[in-house]
């Protein structure tokens, strides 16, 4: 049923988009949360028991969900339907039209939005981690070498990433260092991760996330480090995180004098160990050993992936600082970035 359609029975029948954004927010938490019981479905959705015993009760016999031992999950029509479902809401809510404002002020060639504000409600986040776990997989080719950067919304990423029966023949690397993070959000956990959900290969780099210029040169003449370094310049793509700065350089612990430099040059996004400013200029890097902004270049996919309000400066500076052919992000990042950064831009213009 296409938008127009579902315009014309909302005369008829008013209640009918309330039902539909109901039933479907059911399905979508629990694509997120399966396998899981009736009991924990209804306090992640915030109501009863009772009241969502009819509604499971309904789309069980539709065919949409199967129940078992360990608990509810989506059957394959249940997947497929709710995949239709998401392109129709995304029209009828505003979405597509974000997403068609951020690619033209971005620049980007193809952005996704997903539902919500990451900042506010972790279920987003996870939205968001599927969302972009999906994307991934579905441009993956035969041969492709992955690298992947640390961060919590990386690690969501590789939790939510569907698992297939067959395996798929691709490789995984971090795209830098990253001893010191907590190891649930390092680069190396990341690509292990990713790499067993597709039934691929992972390679490791045990090297700190920030080096001394004496240290990185030592380290760069190690055969093992060479060759990791030479697996991780053959990726032919890129997944990554956007960080604001200085929330990334209080948790690199940088120092006070560099923490300064920062707010005098107005830096306000990470990544790649880079910092840049409103305008997309870098303004300080970080001794690191991995990716560096210019191997960006030869790659064949670069892909960002990050959400919250709180994220729009950030995700608005690296779109200015180096090429990003797809953006994944959610609801309240895209707002405040048509909004806010841009200076009251809405998705209607």
């Amino acid at each position: 049923m296409d938008s127009i359609n579902l315009s014309a029975a909302r005369r008829i029948v008013p209640e009918l988009l309330e039902t539909l954004r109901s039933r479907f927010r059911i399905l979508h938490r629990l694509r997120l949360l399966q396998p899981i019981g009736r009991r924990a479905l209804a306090a992640e959705l915030g109501t009863t028991e009772r009241v969502l015993r009819s509604e499971v009760e309904f789309l069980r016999q539709q065919g949409l969900l199967d129940a078992g031992p360990a608990g509810m999950m989506l059957s394959d029509e249940g997947q497929g339907l709710l995949d239709e479902l998401d392109s129709v809401l995304a029209s009828l809510e505003g979405r597509t039209e974000l997403a068609r404002a951020l690619q033209k002020v971005l620049e980007i060639s193809r952005v996704v939005v997903v539902v919500g504000d990451s900042d506010e409600e972790q279920w987003v986040k996870d939205t968001l981690g599927f969302q972009a776990a999906t994307e991934l997989r579905t441009l993956l080719q035969d041969g492709d070498v992955v690298a992947v950067t640390g961060g919590s919304t990386m690690a969501t990423m590789a939790k939510m990433m569907p698992r297939h029966s067959a395996a798929f023949p691709v490789r995984v690397v971090p795209a830098r260092g990253g001893l010191g993070e907590s190891t649930s959000i390092q680069a190396n956990t990341i690509a292990e991760q990713l790499a067993t959900a597709m039934g691929g290969s992972y390679s490791v780099l045990h090297v700190p996330d920030r080096l001394s210029e004496e240290t990185l040169k030592r380290l760069n003449d190690e055969p093992m480090v060479q060759e990791r370094l030479e697996e991780i310049r053959q990726s032919t793509v890129v997944v990554h995180g956007i960080g604001g700065a200085l929330q990334m350089a209080e948790r690199r612990a940088l120092s006070a004098k560099e923490y300064e430099t920062l707010v005098k040059q107005g830096a306000v996004a990470e990544a790649f160990g880079y910092y840049f400013n409103q305008q997309g200029e870098t303004v300080h890097s970080m001794t690191t050993v991995g990716l560096k902004l210019g191997d960006l270049d030869r790659m064949r996919l670069v892909m960002g992936v990050a959400g919250g309000a709180s994220k729009a400066p950030a995700i608005a500076s690296a779109a200015k600082a180096y090429r990003m052919d797809l953006l994944v992000t959610d609801e309240g990042a895209a707002r405040s970035i048509l909004e806010n950064v841009y200076g009251g831009i809405t998705h209607d213009n």
